[in-house]
């Protein structure tokens, strides 16, 4: 009996074979429309009204910042080869010399983290020049990303990439463009024996992997936007806390999903993306442990640390605000003394 899924044979990265249009750029046009009108809709809910052009121009520095802080990550702290310091425009640029002739590669590798720092710095110094209340456009901008990430997400997985650890469990996937092992190798033929998977005298066995992109399109995406949309937004007790709340929310799936997910290679013990490892593996592809820790849940513990950080904060000049004196307005109303 089959314990895994092959990867759907019509799911072409192409929407149009031939053409270079792929669904993977087309899922992160969506993604942004979406959260830009999930934005919009809420600006006009509450009646706020800005200059013309203010949101296309914030969400234009935010992708920006975003690109600059997501390559900046992926670069220095997921790459410790080398090679970027060797081959500085391969940064930036999308070709590459590949046996003699110059070929389009693409700019791979993006970091979360680091698009998520690039994407505030950008979108904090932008309200600051507009004079624009940075926790409140705030909180509504994070209340939709998740629903516009989940599509980035659904990209990821129809371009068949960013798929994770091997797996036996029924709903593991075969992803076509995943590292094969030899198949000389015990630990192989135990593994593939063990998902009812044909073993090859000689050759690469390409073992079922999780398909962690679904993964995170549904609870780091729909699920989190759920609770953020429909109970944090409307009950938020003070700005900044659906901010907070989003970090909290995305740092602790995101936690637990990276057990799913393939760790990188080139960092830490071994050779594999587990700066803090306690159990040490001789197999970082079959053997796995609770104990051994990723760059990537390391980030989202400093991020889950600095969203109660400035959980505090908040509620702190919440509370200075609300006891704040208040004095006479020109035109009757009264409003409160504005703190220094």
């Amino acid at each position: 009996m089959l314990a895994y899924i092959t990867y759907p044979s019509w799911i072409r990265p192409e929407i149009i074979p031939g053409l270079p249009i792929r669904w993977y750029g087309l899922m992160y046009l969506i993604a942004f429309v979406v959260t830009y009108l999930l934005f919009t809709w809420q600006l006009r809910k509450r009646q706020i009204t800005t200059e013309k052009d203010v949101v296309l121009d914030m969400f234009f520095w935010a992708i920006i910042g975003l690109l600059i802080g997501a390559r900046a990550f992926a670069v220095t702290i997921y790459d410790s080869s080398g090679y970027y310091l060797q081959h500085p425009l391969q940064i930036i640029l999308p070709f590459s010399r590949v046996d003699g002739k110059i070929r389009l590669t693409g700019i791979a590798g993006m970091s979360y983290h680091g698009g998520l720092v690039g994407a505030t710095i950008a979108i904090i110094t932008f309200l600051k020049v507009k004079k624009l209340d940075t926790l409140e456009w705030g909180d509504m901008l994070v209340a939709g990303i998740p629903l516009g990430y989940t599509f980035g997400r659904l990209g990821n997985f129809i371009n068949a990439e960013l798929y994770g650890r091997i797996t036996r469990v029924s709903w593991g996937m075969v992803f076509p463009r995943a590292e094969s092992f030899p198949s000389t190798e015990p630990w192989v033929r135990d593994f593939a024996s063990s998902v009812g998977m044909p073993i090859p005298a000689a050759g690469l066995v390409n073992l079922p992997r999780h398909p962690s992109q679904l993964y995170e399109a549904f609870f780091e995406g729909l699920v989190l936007w759920l609770v953020l949309w429909f109970i944090v937004r409307k009950r938020k007790p003070y700005k900044g806390f659906v901010i907070c709340c989003y970090m909290i929310g995305y740092g602790l799936i995101r936690f637990f999903i990276e057990y799913a997910r393939q760790p990188d290679k080139g960092l830490g013990p071994g050779g594999w993306g587990y700066p803090i490892a306690l159990v040490p593996l001789s197999n970082y592809y079959s053997q796995f442990s609770f104990l051994n820790f990723t760059t990537g849940q390391i980030l989202n513990v400093l991020l889950i640390g600095a969203a109660f950080i400035m959980m505090a904060i908040f509620a702190a000049r919440a509370r200075r605000l609300e006891s704040a004196p208040q004095v006479p307005h020109p035109t009757g109303r009264k409003l409160r003394k504005k703190l220094k």
